[in-house]
């Protein structure tokens, strides 16, 4: 039933279109000048209404639809776009920051490194002077050791020497007398511990 009240009207203007339309065209087979009469100048200001009318018309009915999605769409492109750029000032403005704080944070990298050389340099330093005197003590150590055990290789080296040369002394000096007196005085002495 819904269709029929649709269709009735769309009908009922079509054959109304249709008759204006076909109005000049009957009239122009008649023989009289459409142009130049009244009734041409009617229909034809009434056919200019009624395109412009349908074309009105049309454009209301689907064409309301079509503009309202499409400025819907550019709305929200506009909306999307607005977010974007702010998102790209927003970006923007870290990068600008960031580059502004750039010279600063280099000049900080370069004091800690330079906090960090001379500290590193203090550290080595202190444990090549600590070094040395390891070093140092462990060759004093050594020295001292090693001159101790000269001392007495040179003393053993001396007595054996000493001793050597008593007895090459003591051997070129005795003759039998020498070794007879010896030997009765050494006889006596044990005679007389014995008492």
């Amino acid at each position: 039933m819904r269709a029929w009240r649709r269709a009735v009207p769309l009908f009922a203007s079509g054959l109304l279109v249709f008759f204006l339309t076909a109005l000049p065209l009957v009239a122009a087979e008649a023989g009289e000048d459409a142009s130049a009469s009244v009734a041409g100048l009617f229909f034809r200001w009434l056919n200019f209404l009624l395109v412009f009318g349908g074309i009105a018309y049309l454009v209301n009915k689907y064409g309301g639809s079509f503009f309202r999605a499409n400025a819907r769409a550019i709305a929200a492109s506009i909306t999307e776009a607005a977010a974007a750029k702010a998102e790209a000032e927003r970006e923007l403005y870290e990068v600008d920051t960031r580059i502004a704080r750039l010279g600063q944070e280099v000049a900080e990298l370069r004091e800690a490194a330079r906090r960090d050389s001379a500290a590193e340099a203090e550290r080595l330093l202190a444990s090549g002077r600590a070094e040395i005197e390891k070093i140092s003590q462990a060759a004093r150590g050594e020295l001292a050791a090693a001159e101790r055990a000269a001392q007495q290789e040179l003393r053993a080296s001396a007595a054996s020497m000493a001793v050597e040369r008593a007895g090459a002394l003591v051997s070129s000096r005795m003759n039998s007398e020498v070794r007879a007196r010896i030997f009765h005085t050494f006889l006596g002495e044990l005679g007389r511990s014995a008492n």
